[in-house]
């Protein structure tokens, strides 16, 4: 079961960063095969949010690179995000596990310089509750 925990760690972790994997399938199947729920829910907040921190280090350093050719964002992108962020605050971490903009929370909280330790809170929070809701549905769909 040890290997089991740490596939849904890696799972969890990749699905925090910009590849596009999805986490809560495993867990589900880990779920039915008996898996702790409380166990597996940690592993995962843990994996995902250790995941979202990886984006949060690279919005730390990303606008160094931003008049490089190779770049992705411009300069207006990374204002209208930066204005949005600072708009809606720091609170908007706790929809960081959104699938859809999600991982740009996180990287912009990087470029923004959100201190590390409420970024870990609120991004965990969010993190954790979707994992929560996950072993709840799961507990209502038959086997």
């Amino acid at each position: 079961m040890i290997s089991s925990y740490l596939l849904l760690f890696g799972s969890a972790f990749l699905a925090a960063t910009i590849l596009p994997f999805y986490s809560e399938v495993l867990l589900y199947a880990l779920l039915r095969q008996g898996g702790d729920p409380m166990m597996l829910v940690l592993v995962a907040t843990l994996g995902n949010t250790l995941g979202a921190v990886v984006n949060w280090v690279l919005g730390l350093y990303l606008l160094r690179f931003r008049h490089r050719r190779w770049f992705y964002f411009n300069d207006n992108q990374i204002n209208n995000a930066q204005r949005w962020f600072q708009r809606y605050g720091v609170w908007c971490l706790l929809l960081a596990w959104l699938p859809v903009g999600g991982d740009a929370l996180t990287l912009i909280a990087g470029i923004m310089r959100v201190r590390l330790l409420p970024f870990l809170i609120l991004v965990g929070t969010g993190k954790g509750l979707r994992y929560v809701t996950v072993v709840y549905l799961a507990g209502w769909l038959p086997a």
